[in-house]
């Protein structure tokens, strides 16, 4: 009992995401002028800052290391999982891959994290609209960044960060030649987005739609196991 009431306050205490700092600062501002209004407005404010707090909070994980595993870039729900081209500003062609789409609600972790080791070959930004990222349709028409991650092997994974109703920034840290290690922190979006993850040829999802993922922990596939892809 007392171990999980220790992992209870440590999920609630961790570190937040710096894109976090200036927000909570600005949501602790707001409470302040709020309690100077009506002190039931200042408890809101309270709440809300709370809430700021928990939504860039960036825990350590663990992630598997095993040669061949892709780790899930994101918290959320798998909502999708479909065949589909990489986005064209890739120029990676028409060919389709197997797509996994990962779903941040306002609850989620949003700090995202690489699925693998490898070195960023290409990252490509898109601006677009800002639909429901819960929609099929947001991979296409949503603001997006898209990265292209190639392993030592030279099979090559794609990450898309989207845009959602109400998110509104989209932050990648790393530039083509980075160096990513496995469930290593990449970029963050505010607020409620999606992450898709277009897996190798051949590759075969481990996951399920409705399923949770956890970033930098859950496995989505294990290349070792794709199934050769014929032309």
């Amino acid at each position: 009992m007392k171990k999980q009431n220790m992992d209870a306050i440590t999920s609630i205490l961790t570190p937040i995401h710096r894109e976090g700092h200036r927000w909570a600062v600005i949501f602790a501002a707001i409470t302040i002028v709020l309690f100077m209004i009506w002190n039931p407005l200042g408890w809101i404010g309270v709440v809300l800052t709370l809430w700021c707090l928990y939504f860039f909070r960036d825990p350590d994980r663990v992630t598997p290391t095993r040669e061949g595993l892709v780790i899930s870039p994101a918290d959320g729900v798998i909502n999708l999982i479909t065949e589909a081209s990489p986005p064209e500003e890739l120029g990676l062609g028409d060919m389709t891959r197997t797509r996994v789409s990962i779903f941040m609600n306002v609850f989620n972790c949003h700090v995202n994290r690489s699925p693998i080791t490898g070195k960023v070959k290409r990252v490509a930004y898109r601006p677009g609209l800002f639909l429901n990222a819960d929609l099929d349709k947001a991979s296409d028409a949503n603001e997006r960044n898209s990265m292209v991650i190639e392993r030592a092997d030279g099979q090559d994974i794609v990450v898309v960060q989207i845009a959602g109703l109400v998110a509104r920034r989209i932050v990648c840290d790393v530039k083509e030649g980075h160096d990513l290690a496995a469930g290593e922190r990449f970029g963050i979006i505010r607020f409620g987005s999606r992450l898709d993850v277009y897996l190798p040829q051949g590759a075969v999802p481990l996951v399920a739609v409705g399923q949770t993922a956890i970033a930098g922990e859950t496995v989505l596939a294990d290349t070792t196991l794709a199934v050769p892809h014929h032309v």
